[in-house]
């Protein structure tokens, strides 16, 4: 169905900030809230979680903001908090939501069930966690995309994103969307150019594309002699030279570590500058003899 005139959100847009690096709370478990609370007092403004207790525990992600607003670490206004809609498919059998309704109401209580697990009143991305095929998008893709719109209309989030998308997806909900996404999150992997195309695409239409397992998916091309004389010539780690990397081509970088000193040397990635030519290098590393 064709879509009427649109507007695309601005993420810079003075008071709903959206910081330059995401700490992401994937796979932490019991630990989720520990980790999550000690991201935030290390500085990191801007959280990613999802509805999807398979991979997530988003009610840890939501005590410990409790945890850091109550503190004074943080206060709410100045907090990016991301969280998704997830298709059964990629659920266990923890769903948050009735898997016999529609995808609309899916939605609707799996929203519903997210600001209750954070304790907030509304979200300031909301992300479709995947296209329920690999391939296209289906019926059921855009029955969730329209009521994410409905809830970006009634100020529930301020901004809509979708994420493990490929080009041909992502160009399908671009032509179909009353609101497009601001956002575009993908796993970034080196030996693909850093998802190149997605990225130009999203830069040609100003989305910001977010990129995750940009440590974990790339150990290989970490290791490569070429990338690690860079870091020593720079004198700073390869996670760093990594999201440095990522924030000077325009990705907003995720990074997952249970490290306190990792997570304030990730966020001293932004304090240098690497060269054109150290750029191009990480840009086509995976193809460097």
């Amino acid at each position: 169905m064709p879509a009427p005139d649109r507007t695309v959100p601005d993420p810079v847009l003075p008071g709903s900030p959206v910081p330059g690096f995401l700490y992401g709370t994937a796979w932490k478990e019991q630990e989720t809230e520990r980790l999550t609370l000690l991201a935030l007092e290390a500085g990191f403004r801007g959280v990613d979680t999802a509805n999807q207790r398979r991979h997530y525990f988003e009610a840890g992600v939501g005590a410990a903001v409790k945890k850091a607003i109550a503190g004074g670490v943080v206060r709410r206004e100045d907090l990016f908090l991301q969280t998704k809609f997830t298709h059964a498919g990629g659920q266990d059998h923890r769903l948050p939501y009735d898997p016999n309704a529609d995808p609309a109401t899916q939605v609707r209580q799996s929203f519903a069930s997210s600001l209750e697990h954070l304790q907030v009143d509304s979200v300031d991305s909301y992300v479709l966690h995947g296209p329920s095929s690999r391939r296209g998008l289906a019926a059921a893709d855009l029955q969730v995309w329209r009521t994410m719109e409905e809830l970006q209309a009634a100020g529930r989030t301020r901004f809509l994103g979708i994420s493990n998308v490929d080009l041909d997806q992502i160009e399908e909900l671009w032509s179909r969307a009353v609101v497009p996404p601001a956002f575009v999150q993908n796993r970034c992997y080196a030996s693909l150019g850093w998802d190149r195309a997605v990225r130009a695409f999203c830069r040609a239409k100003g989305v910001v594309y977010q990129g995750f397992s940009l440590l974990t998916a790339n150990g290989a091309e970490l290791r490569h002699p070429a990338f690690l004389d860079l870091a020593a010539r720079v004198g700073k780690s390869p996670a760093q030279v990594v999201f440095r990397f990522a924030r000077q081509v325009g990705m907003l970088p995720l990074t997952g570590t249970t490290s306190v000193e990792h997570m304030r040397e990730d966020l001293e990635s932004d304090r240098f500058e690497l060269s054109g030519e150290d750029v191009r290098l990480i840009e086509s590393i995976a193809t460097v003899r």
